[in-house]
């Protein structure tokens, strides 16, 4: 994606710690000769030969997984808080913007079989269950319950390229970089506190 070279993010760890508190993301390849786009959870997890991959799954029903095989480049998009920012809250004239926080992660589709989905599975569960009363276990359902993962197909992405941009209106000074900041928690909408939260992560 297109990112102006001051808006992007290079931390490493934080771009981690975005995808997988912003999981639940957007599949894209090339389907039947046209963009698809599926949204499902996409966890950042380490699989069994220790490499750091994206996990998921989708419906056997889809049809994009039988084109994984025949082209395999696929983009996961992950998409955070964002928030519109007027102009009029600036000491000067200039056009309206947006900011937000994205995440766009290429690399290479490969289907699992047999216990890697059972793997799989146990890791996704496990970790929205976490916080349940009464937490969900994989290894505690029937034998006909788990019959429904046949209708599934899951997949692993090995990451070759990740692009980070938090657009956070870095190009202004700081008297109008603590305007955005205040008008955006005077809105009080949660997507407009969260990229007042990170502005003033980004000039602690």
């Amino acid at each position: 994606m297109y990112i102006d070279d001051s808006n992007k993010n290079e931390d490493s760890d934080a771009i981690k710690t975005f995808i997988r508190q912003n999981s639940f993301g957007i599949l894209i390849n090339q389907t039947q000769g046209k963009p698809w786009g599926t949204h499902i959870p996409l966890e950042l997890e380490t699989n069994k030969a220790g490499e750091e991959v994206l996990f998921g799954h989708i419906a056997k029903a889809n049809p994009q997984w039988k084109d994984f095989e025949n082209n395999n480049t696929v983009l996961a998009i992950f998409q955070g808080p964002h928030s519109y920012i007027s102009s009029s809250w600036y000491d000067h004239e200039n056009v309206p913007t947006w900011n937000y926080i994205a995440v766009h992660v290429y690399g290479k589709i490969k289907i699992l079989e047999g216990d890697d989905v059972l793997y799989l599975l146990k890791k996704l569960v496990d970790k929205y269950e976490a916080g349940s009363e009464n937490p969900v276990r994989i290894e505690e359902l029937s034998q006909k319950t788990m019959r429904q993962v046949n209708g599934l197909v899951a997949f692993e992405i090995a990451i070759e390229d990740i692009q980070a941009v938090h657009k956070l209106s870095q190009n202004r000074d700081d008297k109008n970089y603590n305007a955005i900041i205040s008008k955006l928690e005077s809105k009080k909408d949660a997507n407009s506190a969260m990229i007042a939260q990170e502005m003033r992560k980004l000039r602690e």
